[in-house]
């Protein structure tokens, strides 16, 4: 399951449990819309209680992903198991955007590093 909230370009996710086409079909259409209207996103995504993906959402994941790397600004994954720590390693080769974990008891911290002000210049 899958909860959504969005404020400008930055979208705030919980995923609880395992994720299915169903919470895909909720998510892709408004990160899609939040691109069309920002170029760039930021995707906060906490993980409670997390189990995965159905190899299905997984797949519709990864394709999204792909497809938007160039519009994923920043990816903050927010959890408490060493797996999902890793997992955000593994995603940094296949997008350009900033991504970094977080502990859950850091999700404040997340919630900042998400909405900073970059310097374009740097």
């Amino acid at each position: 399951m899958i909860s959504v909230h969005a404020d400008q370009n930055i979208i705030y996710t919980v995923a609880e449990n395992k994720l299915t086409d169903d919470d895909y079909d909720r998510i892709i259409p408004l990160l899609q819309e939040r691109i069309e209207t920002y170029g760039k996103i930021r995707w906060f995504f906490e993980m409670k209680n997390f189990e995965g993906w159905t190899f299905s959402a997984m797949w519709e994941d990864l394709k999204f992903d792909f497809k938007n790397r160039d519009s994923l600004e920043m990816v903050a994954m927010v959890g408490d198991k060493k797996w999902e720590e890793k997992l955000t390693e593994l995603m940094k080769p296949f997008t350009d955007a900033q991504i970094q974990f977080f502990e859950q008891t850091d999700r404040g911290n997340a919630k900042i590093w998400i909405s900073r002000i970059i310097d374009e210049d740097r």
